[in-house]
């Protein structure tokens, strides 16, 4: 376990969330103004928890989403966005041919994509599954288990879910193949601490991914 603290938030609503399509590895998605209102308020929560230029190393996923919400988060503890670390493997589950699609549409021709046990998306038949997920979120806890202190990392819903899991020793979801913590709405902000979760501010999002 790492001796620091990890601040994990989810990104603010996307123009694809707001339509109800599927984002998943999409690279950029932008922000609405509901998604720029809920950076706001993560970043404002964590302004209080920490106060301002906390010695906060900044991880985010490397799509333009997660990047657009550090930038709101980061001015609001002072902290210089260009400092940030992008990387891939935070990204959102590869939804193959499933990306980009209609919520409705889809769910009219294949049923649900919801997994009924976790509540999380069913994977697509050619995208990503769960333990390739664990695979990639794993490997970058191994590369960055030595990061100094506490740290800031901006994720999706999926990718968010199986990193928290991963990171608490949560059971693995029979049907998922994986660990995976609860789904929580976007714009929420959580502390893993030793491997224990805090939910510091839950946000007012509503799409799955």
């Amino acid at each position: 376990m790492r001796q620091g603290r990890d601040f994990i938030a989810r990104h603010g609503e996307t123009v694809f969330n707001a339509a109800r399509r599927l984002q998943g590895d999409a690279a950029h998605t932008p922000l609405t103004r509901a998604g720029f209102a809920q950076a706001d308020e993560m970043g404002a929560a964590l302004a209080r928890y920490l106060g301002q230029q906390p010695p906060l190393t900044l991880w985010s996923s490397s799509a333009g989403r997660a990047l657009q919400t550090l930038a709101i988060m980061a001015e609001h503890v002072g902290l210089d966005w260009h400092a940030a670390r992008p990387d891939d493997r935070l990204v959102e589950i590869g939804m193959g041919r499933w990306g980009g699609r209609y919520y409705a549409e889809l769910i009219g021709e294949v049923g649900s994509v919801i997994d009924p046990a976790s509540g999380l998306l069913t994977p697509s038949p050619d995208g990503e599954t769960y333990p390739q997920i664990v695979a990639r979120v794993s490997a970058w806890l191994a590369d960055t288990n030595n990061d100094p202190g506490d740290r800031l990392v901006i994720m999706h819903g999926v990718s968010s879910c199986v990193l928290r899991g991963v990171m608490t020793g949560l059971p693995v979801w029979p049907s998922l193949g994986a660990p995976a913590a609860k789904g929580l709405p976007q714009g929420s902000l959580v502390m893993i601490e030793r491997g224990v979760e805090t939910v510091i501010h839950l946000g007012g999002g509503h799409a799955p991914a």
